[in-house]
This record gives structure tokens, sequence and C-alpha cells, in this order.
């Protein structure tokens, strides 16, 4: 009998005539860069350092593979926010030619939306869905909570945002929910069989009502590529290569995913960086970027470390941060930027005087010609700015905080939205809920005897009122349902709807909220958004997936301004840069918060934070941190350092002591 031999396949590329491209890649990127952009075959993990031209890297390749002669639709490209997809394919088009829009590009989310209406059938789903944002899916869970009574001995029981929270991160993480709750909760572990209650009737009612939340996109399609059906293997074969773009921020779910479309073609690119893995509060591992080579068949690492963002001095200061740091790849950030100042840190006596030092550099810097809108305030918690708000403020200096409430979150357009939702799914009960509110008159009992009657059928707006409302129903309710019979029939453009919704809302809308002028501009911008789409269903997708980040109400008071200060938390500052930086409270108990001293991993990932924070500065850094803090609790408590920048020498930062001029 003949002995098997298997071929193992290396990373080893052949050798292509260079000249044959339209784009010199060689001439145009660094010899790390170059080396990632020409891989082709094999499983690769780039480490991109901060600054290192990471998106740069990305593009090139998108456009290399383009010109190698492979289908632009065989490329499939994973980000994070559909933003910085559009933006890596925009480049790429303008790079080569129009070929590079054909890739597939988008957030995990929104590919797994495409992939699963496509092949709804295969995986036991009517392609209709509708698809539930967070702050709908707590509703439901309130609902859920409420008719289940969990606490009937008057204990407390969490709210909805905890067992949402709960429910989501186990399946992000692969825990099981009372491994969650004894990590975060561990007074709530009496009721872990109630959450896991709460946890069927959720899945049953979504299964029902034909929803999908966040996570429920993600199970859905890790489970129709791992099963690895027929209609899997038929789709996974129109994927040559997947590049992946911050793994690092990737959950076990995702990992999952990734390893799914590797099955075929074992193509896989994942650039990110360790040291930039800083959201595990989201159900993000930093074990998925570590574990990567384990996961894939003879992983190639290819390490990015030319910064091309900040000074020397402040890649030093932030070499020495991740030095110490107990699990990382090896790596060591350079630049060709010398002669800069370096970073600064600043001993404060007490707060006010972190704040008034920063005030006083702001306005030197103004002064020196440097925008407002190229300085930013980094900060471990939001509550760390208040005190310097108060004096930016006293200068006369504009500033947008950021960490705040999201469009999509404000009451207002979520009420707009939802009659647009029970247009588009007549048994969206999360959205009639909301609605049936609104109305004076209707109390949560009488929202629910009208829901059970859409459930049943008895009621329907799919028919007009007169042949389904009893005379039981008075006017109020007769209006609701023929302006949503209207919706709902009408074959018109989404924009349309939004404005038949938006007339008949106005006098809700006018009643509920005493700054209804300030909000009225939020629902003019959801009409203008609305004018983009032709179809309802893509419109209301996008506003689940990919919705506006800020509320007018928000950042109104600014927008005066042609220029703004930047105060951000860090987590909030990733991937952003600034010509100077400021991180402030980099006291031990604040900066790395008290909560982190327990555990040795979220120790290392507070480290991480502030290498991410000191890495957005291109030529100034000052960290700063008072000496004597307020407590309400224990007066006037002493600070220290924060343990990532105590002991750091005088060749690598200048140590600052204010005084009172």
């Amino acid at each position: 009998m003949a002995k098997k031999y298997v071929l193992k396949r290396i990373n080893k590329q052949e050798i292509v005539d260079e000249s044959r491209f339209s784009i010199n890649y060689r001439d145009e990127l660094n010899p790390s860069q170059y080396e990632a952009v020409s891989a082709v075959e094999g499983n690769y993990l780039v480490i991109a350092g901060a600054g290192s031209g990471k998106t740069r890297t990305l593009v090139y390749r998108v456009a290399r593979l383009t010109e190698l002669g492979y289908n632009p639709s065989s490329i499939l490209l994973l980000t994070f926010t559909r933003k910085a997809a559009k933006e890596m394919l925009d480049r790429a088009a303008m790079l080569l030619d129009n070929r590079c829009s054909k890739v597939n590009g988008g957030t995990f989310h929104s590919f797994a939306n495409i992939t699963l209406r496509k092949y709804a059938k295969a995986v036991n789903l009517d392609g209709g869905f509708t698809i539930l944002d967070q702050s709908d899916s707590e509703d439901v869970i309130n609902l859920i909570r409420s008719e289940l009574n969990p606490t009937k001995d008057k204990k407390r029981f969490p709210n909805k945002q905890t067992i949402y929270k709960i429910l989501s991160l186990s399946v992000n993480t692969g825990k099981t929910i009372e491994k969650l709750i004894e990590e975060e909760y561990p007074h709530f572990l009496e009721y872990a069989d109630k959450f896991n209650d709460i946890k069927k009737v959720y899945d049953s009612y979504k299964r029902q009502n034909n929803l999908l939340d966040y996570d429920d996109l993600l199970i859905y399609l890790k489970n129709f590529l791992l099963d690895f059906s027929p209609a899997a293997k038929s789709f996974l074969n129109t994927i040559k290569f997947v590049m992946v773009d911050e793994y690092q921020d990737t959950n076990h779910l995702q990992a999952e995913i990734i390893k799914g479309l590797g099955q075929i073609n074992e193509n896989i690119m994942v650039v990110g960086d360790d040291s930039q893995s800083i959201y595990s509060f989201r159900g993000a591992t930093f074990k998925n970027i570590m574990e990567f080579p384990k996961l894939f068949k003879d992983v190639k690492i290819i390490t990015l470390e030319e910064n091309y963002r900040s000074t020397q001095e402040i890649l030093d200061f932030s070499n020495y941060i991740i030095e110490h740091a107990i699990e990382k790849y090896p790596k060591h950030l350079y630049s060709r930027k010398t002669g800069g100042e370096l970073p600064g840190i600043i001993c404060a006596a007490n707060e006010n005087m972190q704040s008034r030092f920063i005030v006083e550099k702001i306005l030197e810097l103004r002064e020196e010609d440097v925008p407002l809108d190229e300085m930013a305030v980094l900060f471990r918690s939001s509550y760390h700015s208040f005190d310097l708000e108060i004096e930016l403020n006293k200068a006369n200096i504009p500033y947008v905080k950021f960490g705040g409430m999201k469009f999509i979150e404000a009451a207002h357009v979520k009420d707009l939205l939802a009659f647009l939702r029970i247009a588009s799914n007549p048994l969206d009960f999360v959205s009639w809920y909301r609605v049936l509110l609104l109305h004076e008159g209707i109390g949560p009992k009488k929202a629910r005897a009208i829901m059970d009657k859409l459930a049943k059928g008895i009621l329907t707006i799919k028919s007009s009122p007169d042949k389904t409302l009893s005379n039981s129903y008075n006017d109020r309710i007769y209006n609701l349902f023929n302006v949503l019979h209207e919706i709902h029939t009408k074959n018109t453009l989404p924009a349309d709807k939004a404005e038949i919704a938006m007339k008949y809302y106005h006098h809700l809308f006018i009643e509920k909220y005493d700054d209804w002028n300030k909000r009225k501009k939020d629902l003019d911008i959801f009409i203008n958004i609305a004018e983009n789409y032709r179809s309802l269903e893509s419109f209301l997708t996008d506003m689940a997936l990919e919705p506006p980040q800020d509320s007018v109400v928000d950042i109104e008071a600014t927008d005066k301004e042609n220029e703004f200060l930047t105060l951000s938390t860090i987590h909030s500052a990733k991937g952003l840069e600034w010509h100077t930086v400021f991180i402030i409270h980099a006291a031990d108990g604040f900066f790395p918060s008290t909560q982190s001293f327990d555990k040795v991993e979220s120790l290392e990932e507070e480290r991480r934070l502030m290498y991410v924070a000191s890495t957005r500065a291109k030529q100034n850094l000052f960290v700063c941190y008072p000496m004597n803090i307020f407590d309400r609790f224990q007066g006037i408590t002493f600070a220290k350092p924060s343990r990532f920048i105590d002991g750091v020498s005088e060749e690598l930062a200048t140590q600052w002591l204010l005084e009172d001029g």
C-alpha cells in the first residue's frame, strides 16, 4: 500500500514581475509595509504599531491583489466601522481604479446582515427580519423582566441594562451567564437562574416576531459558516481573501467567524496592535491577537514599527510604558521626526491647579498658531474633566466632549424611528410599545392589551382602521392606526414616509419635550438622512447598524465656533491624533483605576490605555496629576503618580512641579 505524503503549504510567494503594475509598491512603502502588501496566499498576522501606516498597508494590499488579477468581489475587508471600510476602499480606488470599489467591505454586523438576508433559508430565517438596537433589546428585556416579576420578596433585582449586558457578554465572550455574574456582579449570583429564564423568553420572543439583535447577527453567521452546509460551501468559495482591521478589538464570537471564513481558501490576514487592546468591557479579548498563530496554520508575523505620527521623544516615552507589559509582541516604535521636546510630567498641588495649567498652556499654544482643534485633553473616566470644563468656560475656550449621547440614542429620534419600524414590520412590538405610550391615556396595561390583539391578528395596520377598529377605540387610537396604515401601504420613498410620521408625531413631540425647539434639529437631520435611501429596509438597517454619532442637542453650542478643543475619554480617542495632547488625572487609583487593582489582566489593560493615550500626540505630550484630591468620603487624600509613569527617567520626560505665581 502506498504511503500518503501530505504537502504542507508555506507562506512562500511566487516571484512577481513588479514592472507589470501601475503602482510602484516598493518605492511607496517601507520594507515591512511592502512585505505585508505583497503577501498573497497564506495566513498573516500584521502587528501594526501606533501611527505605523496600518490603513495605508491595507489599502495598498487591496490594490495589489486587484492588480494581480484577483476578482475584487472575492476580497473581503472587515472593519469596526463602515466609515473605515468606505475610506479604505475609496482610497484604493483613487490609488488604482474603480475596480477596488467592488471589494466587499464593511463591519462584522453589516456583513452578517447582508449574508443572512441572502442565505436566510439556509439558516431557517425569514429574510425580512428587523434588527433590534441595544436600547430596543433592553426595552424587550424590561417587558419580560416585569412580566416574570423575578423578585416577589421585594429584594433589588438588576435593571434592564445590567441584564442585557450580561446576556450579551455571555454570547460574545463564550462565558456562561453564571461565570459573568460571578465576575461582574457577584451580589446578584442568587439570580443566575432568573437571568437564564429571561434569556429563554427573550430568545423565544425574537424568534416569534422575526427580530434579531446585534449578537444574533453574529451567532447566525457563525453557525451558518461552521455548519458548512452546501450553501455555506458555495458562499465560501466566492471569498478568496479575508482581511480584518483592528483585530485586537475582536471578541470570541468574531474570532470564530474569521475561523469559519478561512475553511476553504485559507488566506486570512489580520491587522492590529496587541498594545492597543482596550475594549474588554465590550467583550473584546486580548487573547484573540495573542493566540492567532495557534488558531491558524503556518502563520507569518509581520511587524510595522516605523511611526509617521509622533516625534521620537514621544515614542521613547510610549515605548517605556509598554516595555513593562507582561504579555506582548516585541516591537519598538521609531520615527524620523526628531528634535521634538521631551514629554512633560506635571505635578499639580490640586485638581484646580491642574485645570488652570492646562488652560494657560492651551492659550499659549493658541498664540503660537496651534489651532484649538489640534489639541486634546484625554482622561480615563468622564468625570475627571468636570473641574477643567469650569475653567475652560471661564476662559471662553470652546470645546466638545466625546463619550456623550449618540444621535440614535436620543429619545425623540427613537420615537420617530419607531413609526417607520412598525411600518416595515407590523409586529415589531418594541416599537409599538414605545409609540403607544407616547399617547395620553395609554399606559403600560392598555398598550399590552392592544399588542395582544395585534399578535392575534384582531388588529392590524395592513387594512384601513375603518375595517378593523371597533367603536370602543377613541379618535386617538384611530388616528394612530390610520397614519401607520398610510406609511405601511404607501409606495413612497423612506423620506416621504418619514415626513408623514413627522407630521403626525409633531404635537406629541411638543407635549413630551420641554426643549423640543432644540431637539427639532435632530429630526430635521433624520429626514435629511432618509433622503439618501431608496428602500425603507436599507434605511432602517443602517440606522440600527451604522447610525450617525452625534446629537445636535449635544454639539450645537460649539458649532458656532470655527474650531474647538477636544475633551475625550481615551476609549473614544483611539485611532485619532493631535499636535498636543494632555493626559489628566494620571494618579494611582484614578489611572489605573482602583477597580483594576485586583486582576493582572485589568491592570495590564490600563497600561495599554496609557500607551494609547500617549501615542495620540504628534508634537507635545503633557501627563498631569494632582497631588491632593478631594474625596467626599475621605476628604483630601494624597495621590501618587500613576505607576505607569512613576520612575520615568529624566532622559524620557521632564518633571514639572506647579506653583502659584
